[in-house]
Order: structure tokens, then sequence, then C-alpha cells
């Protein structure tokens, strides 16, 4: 990912919990001392080192750092694509630790909706077919296939769009049917990684716009990026140096309407 200074949005404040937003939530993150560390005695490299992060329902949480933070890693793990060397996960009420690789796979395509900074659509699918692939991973018939992935795609403006390749969409709309295809599967968590890098200031604030009216609606969201202008329009900064939290900032309650949010 590119580097990003994580003093940009002021001085960090001091390490330690988020203060209480009110009445105790249900927690779709729950990190522990958590730790990862790659290769072993000389060459061991300590990727993160005793994180402790919370995040509950209905939170929308910007994680920045400069490269080699530990951004990437904790995304990987908070999405179930690694496992931590140490510590306790448990994800939307799943103790990571417990299951092994077909049940990883199984709560990565139930729990959470990956955005990434590429799209990642395929090239000769339309979008309507690109939204409706985890459905057809996770086994769900065509017809409900179809409305689900109609109704995601509406959700994010797209519906006229249905039909089109990915060719045929800017990138603006490409990252909005990568941001439906992470809907589709009703996830407890949308975990975007870098979503705007690839994106001009327009499309940057269409697809902003999308996760601002996700949260609003309730959805959980985990956004990694290294630009202080996106980071600001979530409700809680969570910085990272050197595998550990240097700071972690409250801009808003947990139940607050997104500053950028558009209801229709």
């Amino acid at each position: 990912m590119s580097a990003g200074d994580p003093g940009l949005l002021g001085p960090p404040t001091a390490p330690g919990p988020t203060p209480p937003t009110g009445p105790a939530r249900e927690r779709v993150i729950d990190l522990q001392g958590v730790t990862k560390t790659y290769g072993a005695a000389e060459v061991a490299v300590h990727a993160l080192r005793g994180v402790d992060l919370v995040v509950e329902k209905g939170d929308y949480v910007a994680i920045m750092g400069k490269s080699g933070s530990g951004k990437s890693t904790l995304m990987h793990i908070i999405g179930c694509l690694d496992i931590p060397s140490t510590g306790r996960f448990v994800l939307d009420g799943v103790d990571v630790r417990t299951l092994d690789e077909r049940q990883l796979a199984a709560i990565r395509n139930r729990s959470v909706g990956f955005v990434f900074q590429s799209f990642n659509l395929l090239a000769r699918t339309t979008a309507q077919s690109n939204v409706e692939l985890p459905l057809l991973y996770a086994g769900v018939g065509s017809r409900e296939r179809r409305r689900r992935a109609t109704a995601a795609l509406e959700s994010v403006g797209l519906a006229d769009r249905a039909s089109h390749l990915p060719s045929q969409l800017s990138g603006g709309q490409q990252q909005r049917v990568a941001v439906a295809r992470a809907l589709v599967t009703d996830p407890a968590l949308i975990l975007a990684d870098e979503p705007t890098g690839n994106l001009d200031s327009e499309a940057t604030a269409e697809v902003l716009g999308v996760f601002e009216r996700c949260n609003a609606e309730g959805r959980t969201v985990v956004l990694i990026t290294h630009e202080p202008d996106v980071a600001a329009r979530a409700k809680r900064i969570v910085r990272l140096g050197d595998g550990s939290v240097l700071s972690d900032e409250r801009l808003a309650a947990v139940d607050a309407v997104p500053s950028g949010a558009v209801h229709r």
C-alpha cells in the first residue's frame, strides 16, 4: 500500500481503548493481544505486536499507518485471510482460533464483504453477474441470486448498469459494483482496502457516499487508507506504527449518522 503519514490529521492521542460510547453494543471485531510474526529467530519479522482493537456493530473505522506499520497484516487477520500468531480474535461472535481452513473460508464468505483498491471484477462478466458471484459460491439458487444482486446494485445507484461489462463503466462505477458485491451476502462487516486509491476526487466522493449510506443503515465499515481526507469522514481513526496501535481517536459516536451520508 502507499505510505501515509499518521500525523497528518493532528497529533496522535494517547494509545488505549476507545472511550465508552453509551450502552454496551454487539462487538463485530474483538482483538486482544494479537501478534503476528513471520519467520523465526534472527529473520523473524514482528508485523503485529500485541494489538487490542474492538469495533462495535454500526461503527465506521478508518485504519491508517505508514508502509510497514502493520495495517495490511491487520486487514488480513480481520478478514480471516490470515490468523494471529498469538492472542485472541473474535469475529461476529466466532473465535477464529477454533476454525480450520474450510471454516475460515465459510466465515469470510458469510461475515466479511471485501472491497479492494483494484476492484477485482471479472472483465468478461456483467455487473449483475459479478455481484451474484459470492452467492453462487454460497450455493444460493439463481432466482434468489438475481433478486439480491439487483437490490445490491440498486443500493449503490447502479441498477441501470446491471448488464454492462466493467470496461463499459467508469472507475467509480466499477468500485460501486465491487461495493454491491460486498453487500450482497449481508455481511456483518464491510472491509475496504484502499478503496479510493485508484479513483479521482469525484469518484472518491461517490464511493465514500455509498459507504456512509451503508453505515447510516447500521452496517459496520472498516476502511484501510493512507488518505487523511478519506479517514476524516469516518467516525473513528486508528493509527498503527511498528505493529502497534499508536492512537485511537473517536470523531463521532457509534450511532451517529456519518457526516457525509446522503439519504435517498
